[in-house]
C-alpha cells in the first residue's frame, strides 16, 4: 500500500474511533439533522451534567421527579404532550409519558428511557468529573442520563429538519428501573400499554462495544429470583451423617447448590447464589441485602436458606431451567427437607426475533448513509436485564444510548464522542420509521 493510501486509511479509522462520521447523507433532511446534532454538542453536553448532578436513585423520589421535570422542559417545546404519571401505589416516584401525534401512516415508535440510577443520596458517588478531554465520571452518566440527552437530541434534531412533525412518538421514561416497584401491573402498565399501540420499541440504554466496535443489541435476559430453604433434625455434631441424625440443613443446601452448578449448564443460562445463612437459626432480611445466623461448631444445623438470580433468554428456558431446579432440591439427604421458591418480580427475557432484527438492518442502512461501520448483532448475554423485555410482543433495538464503561459502580463513565454519533444514528433512524408503512 503506498504512503499516501495509508495515511488515508488511518484517517477513516480515526474519524470512526472519534465518532465523526466520515460521509454525510445525500438527503438534504438528514444532512440537516446530522448539523443540528453537532451544533447542538454543548448544549447536550451541558444538559447531561445537570440531569447527573441531580441525585435521582430509585428510592429518592424527589430527585427522580426533579430530572423528570428536566425532561419535560426539553419535550414540551417539541411538540410532545407530557405527562408525570405517579407510581405511590407501587411506592416509587413515578414515570414521565409523553405523546407526538404525527401523520399516522408511518411507523409508531416507542421511546424507552429511565430517570432513576442505582446511587441513592447516601452513596459516596455523587459528582460530574472530567477524566480527560471526552470521558465524563460521573453517576448515571452512561446508565442511562447519557442515553436519555440522547434521545432529546435526536428528537431536536429531527425537528430543525422538519422530520418530526410527522412522526408518532411515544416517549416511557420510568422513574425505578434499577429498582422496580410492585405491583407490575400498575408500575409498568404505562409501558405495556404504549407497547401495545406502537409499531416498535427502541430502547436508549447504554451502546455496546466490542474491542472497540459497536454493536447493535435486539435481545435482552430475564432477571428472575429464587430461594432455596432447608431444614434438618439438630443434634450434637457427634453424629452428623448417621442413619439416625442425617447431615443437617447447611449439607442439604450445600448438595442443591453444588448440584445446580454442575447440572444446569446450558447457553444463555446463568445462575448466581448472591448470599446464604445457616446454623441453628438461619434469616434473611426482607431486602435480602444481609442475613442473621446462629449455631455453634457442635451442634447439627437446622436451618439454612440461599438466595440468587436466574437469567435465561426465553420463557422456554426460564420454564425449563426452574422444572430442572425444582426436581434438584426435590433429592433431599437424609433427614431433611428443602423447598424452592422463584419470585417474579424481576423482567422477562427479551428473545431475538426476525423483526428485530429487521429493525438493526435499517440501522445499518443509517450507518452506511453516515459512513460508518455496520453494526454485527451482539451477544444478549453481555446485556443486563431492561425494561425493553416487557414490550418484547414488539420489534425492538436497544442499545441508542451514550458508550461508556463501569455502570452501576462509584467511577461510572460516560464516552462523550459517542454522544453526536448515536444522536445522528437515532435522528436518521426514526426519520426513516416515520416515512415508513406500517408492518
Amino acid at each position: 500500500m503506498s504512503r499516501k493510501l495509508l495515511l488515508a486509511a488511518v484517517a477513516g479509522l480515526s474519524l470512526v474511533a472519534c465518532g465523526v462520521a466520515a460521509a454525510a447523507p445525500s438527503d438534504p433532511a438528514e444532512r440537516k439533522m446530522v448539523e443540528a446534532v453537532k451544533a447542538d454538542h454543548q448544549r447536550n453536553i451541558n444538559l447531561l451534567k445537570e440531569m447527573v448532578l441531580v441525585n435521582s436513585g430509585s428510592m429518592n423520589f424527589t430527585g427522580v421527579e426533579k430530572v423528570g421535570r428536566m425532561v419535560r422542559a426539553e419535550l414540551e417545546p417539541l411538540g410532545f404532550q407530557v405527562r408525570w404519571s405517579p407510581m405511590a401505589a407501587a411506592n416509587r416516584a413515578g414515570h414521565i409519558v409523553a405523546v407526538h401525534k404525527g401523520s399516522g401512516r408511518g411507523v409508531r415508535m416507542l421511546l424507552i428511557g429511565h430517570l432513576d440510577t442505582v446511587f441513592e443520596p447516601d452513596s459516596p458517588f455523587q459528582n460530574w468529573t472530567m477524566k480527560g478531554e471526552d470521558i465524563v465520571e460521573g453517576p448515571g452518566v452512561n446508565d442511562m442520563k447519557g442515553g436519555d440527552v440522547i434521545m432529546i437530541a435526536a428528537l431536536r434534531a429531527m425537528q430543525a429538519a422538519g422530520a418530526l412533525k410527522d412522526a408518532d412518538i411515544t416517549i416511557v421514561m420510568t422513574g425505578d428501573e434499577e429498582k422496580r416497584g410492585a405491583p407490575l401491573a400498575v408500575d409498568r402498565k404505562d409501558l405495556i400499554d404504549a407497547g401495545h399501540a406502537n409499531d416498535v420499541a427502541l430502547e436508549f440504554e447504554g451502546l455496546a462495544r466490542d474491542h472497540g466496535q459497536d454493536i447493535g443489541s435486539i435481545a435482552r435476559r430475564s432477571s428472575g429470583a429464587w430461594t432455596v430453604r432447608a431444614h434438618a433434625r439438630s443434634g450434637h455434631s457427634s453424629g452428623v451423617c448417621t442413619p439416625a441424625a442425617g447431615c443437617g440443613a447447611i449439607y442439604e443446601l450445600a448438595r442443591i447448590l453444588d448440584d445446580f452448578r454442575r447440572e444446569l449448564s446450558e447457553p444463555h443460562l446463568t445462575y448466581n447464589v448472591g448470599l446464604i445463612s445457616g446454623g441453628s437459626q438461619a434469616t434473611i432480611n426482607a431486602t435480602e441485602t444481609g442475613a442473621t445466623a446462629a449455631g455453634k461448631s457442635n451442634v447439627i444445623s437446622a436451618e439454612a436458606i440461599a438466595v440468587g438470580d436466574i437469567r435465561t433468554l426465553s420463557p422456554e428456558q426460564e420454564a425449563r431451567v426452574r422444572a430442572k431446579m425444582t426436581a434438584i432440591v426435590a433429592r433431599h439427604l437424609p433427614k431433611t427437607e428443602a423447598e424452592i421458591s422463584f419470585a417474579d418480580t424481576g423482567y422477562p427475557a427479551m428473545a431475538p426475533t426476525d423483526a428485530s432484527r429487521k429493525l438493526l438492518a435499517r440501522l445499518n442502512e443509517v450507518n452506511a448513509s453516515l459512513g460508518l461501520p455496520q453494526m454485527p448483532e451482539g451477544d444478549p448475554d453481555k446485556r443486563g436485564a431492561g425494561d425493553i423485555a416487557l414490550v418484547s410482543f414488539m420489534p425492538g433495538l436497544l442499545g441508542l444510548g451514550m458508550a461508556g464503561e463501569g455502570s452501576h459502580a462509584p467511577g461510572e463513565t460516560a464516552d462523550l464522542k459517542s454522544l453526536d454519533v448515536q444522536a445522528e444514528r437515532a435522528a436518521l433512524l426514526m426519520s426513516r420509521l416515520a416515512k415508513a408503512s406500517r408492518p
